[in-house]
């Protein structure tokens, strides 16, 4: 919630914009202690380091927002319609989405962020699009299976009967059942976007720093600073990126266990007995 209230709200919680490095014609400090102009100083490159990381926020939540509902949106219709259809579109698209999900997921980022790049530059939705491809075989491979399974139900059979299209089948009666897991697996897959996304800054390939404020990117930034002995410059943004990933990771742990009832934790309370009235103890001993 945190993270999210400083995306949304970044143009008025920042005290700077994420590239500003001059205020009334007169340049930031470079690498400056705390003061009341700048809480968490500045870094190498005159940039306000608090405005830096609040931006990042922003950056970070665009580009997992936009990554998991693109992902959901191509994965989820493909392994529907592959797991309903089945015959040799089955076949091509699983063969498609297990030579993408072999590849490691860092090496395959790196390879999209090298192919946009030519066309739409460094921005938010390259970022976004290359971390795509990512995640679109998990999507298909548990709406597939999920689907495969629930295609043989009764309820199935029965709107068969009735002479209901396929079509119809897949939206009003399939879609429903075989996307209970998705927002677990979207919440788990955007803590992982993170780390892919801050990897891609670290290396250079991500968002170019001056289309937005990227953790990744002032990570790598840091580390001649921090081998020096300047140590602030890097403390924030790792401490964001930690954050995140773990509140993401927890936030979709407890929704798994939400959604699935087998998984859900539940306090034992002690049973007590009600006392018995002088008169039912008359009773019992007689």
């Amino acid at each position: 919630v945190v993270f999210v209230v400083l995306a949304v709200f970044a143009p008025w919680i920042a005290p700077y914009d994420f590239n500003q490095t001059r205020v009334d014609g007169e340049k930031l400090p470079k690498l400056a202690h705390p003061s009341s102009e700048h809480w968490l100083r500045t870094n190498d490159q005159f940039f306000d380091i608090l405005s830096r990381v609040i931006w990042g926020a922003r950056t970070a939540v665009e580009v997992v927002v936009l990554s998991v509902l693109f992902s959901a949106v191509i994965g989820v219709p493909l392994g529907l319609v592959s797991g309903f259809v089945g015959g040799w579109a089955d076949r091509i698209l699983v063969f498609v989405m297990d030579a993408l999900y072999a590849f490691p997921s860092l090496l395959l980022a790196i390879i999209f962020s090298f192919l946009l790049r030519s066309a739409l530059g460094g921005s938010v939705v390259a970022a976004a699009l290359s971390l795509t491809a990512i995640y679109i075989p998990q999507y298909y491979r548990v709406v597939r299976n999920t689907t495969v399974s629930a295609r043989e139900a009764t309820y199935v059979e029965a709107a068969r009967a009735i002479g209901a299209p396929p079509v119809t089948i897949m939206r009003k009666y399939l879609f429903g059942n075989v996307v209970q897991s998705v927002p677990v697996l979207g919440t788990l897959n955007a803590a992982d976007a993170l780390g892919t996304l801050a990897a891609l800054g670290f290396l250079g390939l991500g968002i170019q720093p001056n289309e937005a404020s990227e953790w990744g990117y002032d990570l790598s930034r840091a580390l001649d600073d921090a081998q020096a002995g300047t140590w602030w410059p890097a403390l924030l943004p790792g401490l964001a990126i930690i954050l995140l990933i773990t509140a993401l990771t927890l936030v979709g742990e407890g929704l798994n266990e939400t959604v699935n009832p087998a998984l859900r934790r539940r306090r034992l309370r002690e049973v007590v007995f009600p006392s018995r009235s002088p008169r039912v103890e008359e009773e019992v001993a007689s």
